[in-house]
């Protein structure tokens, strides 16, 4: 396939904040200037001014979860627009629904890639249905597993191309919130705020923390759906002082810079982005025992893993590389191994031009 004769439209359900919309940022990066013209639909978000940086079209959708007949054929009538009036031959689809949509305007002659971003279960036929007679990719082994086992998805149909960051190189911006007292240890949970996150049990796990280390200080960086039922969990359990939220922040690797480690207590994840980034700067992570990132996060060796749901658990770990300095020290040096060995960007945009390169 020659790249520069491409018109990609990337098909994703928001640009807000999240691992999804950050991968299609750096899809953007990596192949705007490899294609003729890169295209993105979306229902928003505050990653539209980065596409507009970029240079980079942006064409606003509904939300494509809604399932109400109006919607879906507004959907299925922009979208047909878009691809008409920009000459689309790849749509990249971010989204089981993005993938549903593509489907259904179906044409021989544009290719059709869906990126598995996370484990699922359920809407079988639907997901079966929107995934037939197109390039899979997965962004991690349990990801592509999960496609195979649950979808039925031909193996010889799944590409997996594991998630990366870009390195960070720029000096760190101190925040005034982050000023460490003597003998303080700084711990960040960065998430969108809702029930998959675990923030609930994080938060738990705080106030059993800081009644052995006074001094410990948790951020919890993001927003979502449950912030104010994640606020009123903390004022119940007394840990104004302790928690803090400091809500959505662009600058991430600036922020995990300055803390002491990071903590992922999600319940469920495809591949995550936030152990990567934390490696990229050399801090080590607490998280949850669970698919997807125990690809990433191998246990006494670059982090610490814990069962999910369980706060003490939680605790425990914390504890333990607040106490075992020499220990975290061990686990840093090895965070920043796996991401240059692994994770590294440059690796990354190598494996996704020659993917393109080899679609046909």
């Amino acid at each position: 396939m020659k790249l520069e004769e491409q018109n990609v439209l990337f098909f994703v359900r928001t640009m807000g904040q999240g691992g999804t919309e950050n991968v299609v940022l750096q899809l953007c990066e990596i192949l705007n200037l490899n294609v003729n013209r890169i295209i993105v639909c979306s229902s928003g978000g505050i990653n539209v001014k980065k596409l507009d940086s970029m240079k980079i079209k942006h064409y606003v959708i509904p939300d494509i979860v809604k399932k109400n007949p109006l919607s879906i054929i507004r959907i299925i009538a922009i979208l047909r627009n878009i691809v008409k009036k920009e000459n689309v031959t790849i749509i990249h689809s971010h989204h089981r629904m993005a993938s549903f949509y593509s489907k259904i305007i179906l044409n021989k002659q544009i290719i059709r890639v869906i990126t598995a971003h996370n484990i699922f279960q359920d809407k079988i036929r639907l997901t079966h249905w929107g995934y037939k007679d197109s390039h899979l990719l997965a962004v991690g082994e349990d990801v592509a597993n999960n496609l195979t086992e649950v979808y039925k998805v031909p193996p010889e149909n799944i590409s997996v191309i594991s998630n990366a960051v870009i390195p960070f190189d720029e000096k760190i911006e101190k925040l005034p919130i982050f000023s460490k007292e003597s003998n303080s240890i700084l711990i960040g949970n960065i998430a969108r705020l809702s029930e998959q996150k675990g923030l609930k049990y994080f938060i738990e796990a705080s106030g059993i923390v800081s009644k052995s280390f006074p001094n410990a200080k948790f951020f919890i960086i993001g927003e979502g759906e449950d912030e104010e039922q994640l606020k009123a969990l903390v004022k119940k359990l007394n840990l104004e002082s302790v928690v803090s939220f400091l809500g959505f922040h662009n600058d991430i690797q600036n922020i995990i810079s300055q803390l002491d480690f990071l903590v992922l207590s999600s319940l469920w994840e495809g591949f995550p982005l936030t152990p990567i980034e934390a490696f990229s700067v050399g801090k080590t992570v607490v998280a949850t025992d669970i698919e997807g990132t125990r690809e990433i996060v191998k246990n006494n060796y670059n982090g610490l893993l814990v069962p999910p749901k369980d706060s003490n658990s939680l605790a425990r770990a914390i504890l333990k590389l607040i106490k075992m300095n020499e220990f975290r020290e061990k686990l840093e040096a090895n965070s920043r191994r796996s991401y240059i060995e692994k994770y590294s960007f440059d690796f990354y945009k190598e494996q996704i031009i020659n993917y393109y390169k080899n679609l046909n």
